[in-house]
């Protein structure tokens, strides 16, 4: 093609014009001036692109770059440490990549402000040295229409940045992260890029966008969960929310508060692998319940992905195996320890880190199922069990030699058994969102009790609604907590970074 140059020409770089750094002291005059450049510089990228599948020449390579905000302070002085995020422990310089700052706002504006107010210092707003990929700029839900011929005499890789896996990590967040000498330390836990790839990963996963998500998630392992929960949720919106404003089902189909039907186009899109649903409330802080199917694989990927939304809970709702003679199906296990043999972290969080209960949550917990069951006090136990609930990769570990594995439940002192729960909860652990876990005993294969058929409808038919409404029950609890309760300081490493 004659408006074509060879690929083995070598291409100047094209970028916007460079930024100077600028000081600010108010957090919402900061947060505006991270979205106008990263609005710039992805705007840039789109623009360049779409000529070029229109054909125009290639005459340069095309870069632009995350924003990043920046603090400095000298002092070793201390601050107010009951917060569990909020400040830095040692003078320095420390710095965080930003990528949709529309969408993270309010978040941004709380993080820097409790900086500026611990550290008495300003933050700074710049361009990084991280160029955004090109993937990333056209951000969720585009829909790129680029004739291939158009890019047949040079890969696009040659002219535009891509997702770099080398650098779209976990470091920082597994404490693992040493900055190079001279280099800033880390102000988040997760970089620019990395944030980008989970985006684009939650709506491929949940068909949903990244912008309804709310800040208590309940997962489960069971579609009869999710059923409940969108009646419920239907039923809210029909008689005007009660506080709530929306509830989002996969392919962002909206039914608005007050409405008994969903807005515009109501076409259910297949259901993706991990349907997400969104009851809403203003500033995020309503309810996100995700049917992430069977296993640790899935319990892993999902919350590696929603923890870049930094939520202030998560919790599990499912079914598992009562270990105890003493239990009876549809008795509730509160899990209050985890035995992980699951294997899905073990290179991210070795199974010799403890993964503690979180108090805060435990108590929601708790007080959400005499609430909804009537028990209280001793009488509680004859519902509701505390204990150590084992997390197995194996889900046909009966069919195996028992011996090791009874031996182990038995050690650890397991009052049941599952394959996501313990993953769930050191994710949580991991990535700083509190975590719990609340139980429905379905069956002892110890002892012999499987569910027949009808017993199992039975069972599901009589036992989901109730637990459902004690997981809301218990999430309501704790989004009626101030984050600075909820967000305990257990969860901090020795070396931690200043955002939540």
């Amino acid at each position: 093609m004659s408006n074509r140059i060879s690929p083995f020409s070598p291409l100047d770089i094209s970028s916007p014009s460079p930024v100077q750094p600028r000081t600010f002291d108010d957090s919402a005059k900061a947060v505006d001036a991270l979205t106008e450049l990263y609005d710039r510089n992805t705007a840039f990228l789109i623009a360049s692109f779409t000529e070029l599948a229109k054909g125009a020449p290639i005459t340069a390579r095309y870069r632009a770059f995350y924003p990043q905000v920046s603090i400095e302070t000298t002092s070793f002085g201390h601050v107010d440490s009951r917060l569990s995020y909020g400040h830095v422990t040692a003078p320095g310089v420390y710095t965080a990549t930003i990528t949709r700052p529309q969408l993270f706002r309010h978040y941004l504006k709380e993080q820097l402000t409790l900086l500026m107010r611990s550290h008495n210092v300003p933050v700074v707003v710049s361009e990084s040295s991280t160029p955004i990929p090109l993937h990333f700029a056209f951000g969720e839900g585009a829909h790129v229409e680029a004739s291939a011929a158009a890019f047949e005499d040079i890969p696009l890789r040659d002219l535009f940045d891509t997702p770099d896996l080398n650098t779209t990590d976990d470091e920082i967040a597994n404490g693992e992260y040493i900055p190079p000498p001279g280099e800033p330390s880390p102000l988040a836990p997760f970089t620019a890029q990395r944030i980008d790839y989970s985006l684009a990963r939650l709506s491929h996963y949940t068909a949903t966008s990244a912008a309804h998500f709310q800040n208590f998630v309940l997962f489960t392992n069971y579609q009869f969960y999710i059923d409940e929960f969108c009646k419920w949720a239907r039923d809210l919106m029909a008689s005007g929310g009660d506080g709530y404003t929306e509830f989002v089902e996969p392919g962002n189909i909206v039914t608005k508060a007050g409405s008994s039907r969903p807005e515009g186009d109501v076409t259910s899109p297949r259901l993706p692998q991990m349907p997400a649903y969104h009851l809403k409330k203003k500033g995020h802080a309503g309810i996100t319940m995700i049917n992430i199917g069977v296993g640790p694989s899935n319990a892993k990927t999902i919350t590696d992905h929603v923890a870049v939304l930094r939520p202030h809970a998560w919790l599990m709702l499912g079914h598992c195996a009562g270990l105890r003679n003493s239990q009876r199906l549809g008795d509730y296990v509160l899990a209050h320890a985890y035995m992980r043999e699951d294997h899905v972290l073990d290179d991210d969080l070795p199974v010799w880190v403890p993964i503690p209960a979180l108090a805060e949550v435990q108590v929601a917990l708790e007080a959400a199922v005499a609430e909804i069951t009537g028990f209280e006090g001793f009488e509680l136990k004859r519902i509701m069990r505390t204990g150590t609930v084992g997390t197995i990769d194996n889900r046909n570990w009966e069919l195996r030699d028992q011996a090791g594995p009874v031996k182990r439940l038995s050690q650890a002192r397991a009052v049941a058994l599952d394959m996501e729960s313990a993953t769930i909860a050191a994710n949580g652990f991991r990535f700083r969102v509190p975590y719990g876990t609340l139980l429905c005993v379905s069956d002892k294969p110890l002892h012999g009790e499987l569910k027949l058929p009808g017993m199992a409808t039975a069972f599901y038919r009589t036992q989901v609604n109730q637990h459902l409404q004690i997981g809301i029950r218990a999430i309501q609890k704790l989004a009626e907590m101030p984050p600075e309760k909820l967000h305990s300081r257990k969860l901090r490493s020795f070396f931690e970074t200043a955002f939540q």
